[in-house]
């Protein structure tokens, strides 16, 4: 379990909520399935030095902290989009924002649904990341049609990096929607990775790749280095 000293290696301070009576073993002792360390808390201070270094939780109860090998990200400027997508993105009704609906987000993405009838996204999940999103280091997109919630996504960001949680969709493509927008917001940013954990068929149709957990490690110490602003970032793609 994460050692019970405060984390030397933190990549935020300040306020004490950003900081951390636990220390994370480091992610190259992951057993071959990702797995780190159980225990510890999801406080901002805990969560934020783990992603920090390159490790997530999974699950509540109990708590667990994975760090996968190899490790899937969206590389700005590869997303795929297919010429009935973007058809789509053109014609389809569809409206995007940034954070706006935060805690609503989340809550789709942990809805069960045809195919996927368990979550991780527990209301502890829920609220340890919101108090994430209010402290700034979290982030939503959404997707509307009228008036109605049709998608989203969610994730953390620290620096130049994003970490993408998890998406949802109520209607047809809008997860595709969110993803894009994400990918063209965070790159106007300024951002320089986008991590999305594990390589899915979804994820890899829209040109997600898989890179060894040590090259990963690299490009994270120094996208968190980066000072960039969420909301500054050219709406590319806000009320499309």
């Amino acid at each position: 379990m994460p050692s019970e000293k405060l984390g030397s290696d933190e990549p935020q301070g300040g306020s004490k909520e950003l900081t951390t009576r636990f220390r994370f073993p480091h992610p190259r002792t992951a057993d071959e399935d990702g797995f780190v360390a159980v225990g510890g808390d999801l406080k901002p201070g805990t969560l934020l030095l783990a992603y920090g270094n390159g490790i997530f939780p999974w699950t509540t109860r109990p708590l667990t902290w994975w760090s996968p090998d190899p490790r899937a990200i969206i590389p700005f400027g590869r997303l795929h989009i297919s010429h009935s997508l973007k058809k789509m993105l053109r014609t389809g009704g569809f409206s995007t924002s940034f954070d706006r609906s935060f805690r609503t987000v989340m809550q789709g993405c942990a809805t069960c649904r045809r195919g996927r009838e368990e979550t991780w996204i527990s209301p502890a999940f829920i609220s340890a990341y919101t108090r994430l999103h209010a402290l700034g280091f979290a982030h939503s997109v959404e997707v509307r049609h009228g008036e109605s919630l049709a998608g989203g996504l969610y994730g953390v960001s620290i620096g130049g990096f994003f970490a993408g949680e998890s998406m949802f969709s109520e209607e047809k493509n809008a997860s595709k929607v969110a993803l894009v927008a994400m990918e063209e917001k965070l790159r106007a940013a300024g951002f320089e990775l986008f991590d999305v954990q594990f390589l899915t068929p979804h994820l890899r149709s829209m040109g997600a790749v898989e890179i060894p957990r040590a090259e990963y490690l690299l490009k994270l110490r120094e996208a968190v280095k980066l000072r960039t602003d969420f909301a500054a970032g050219a709406k590319i793609t806000e009320g499309r």
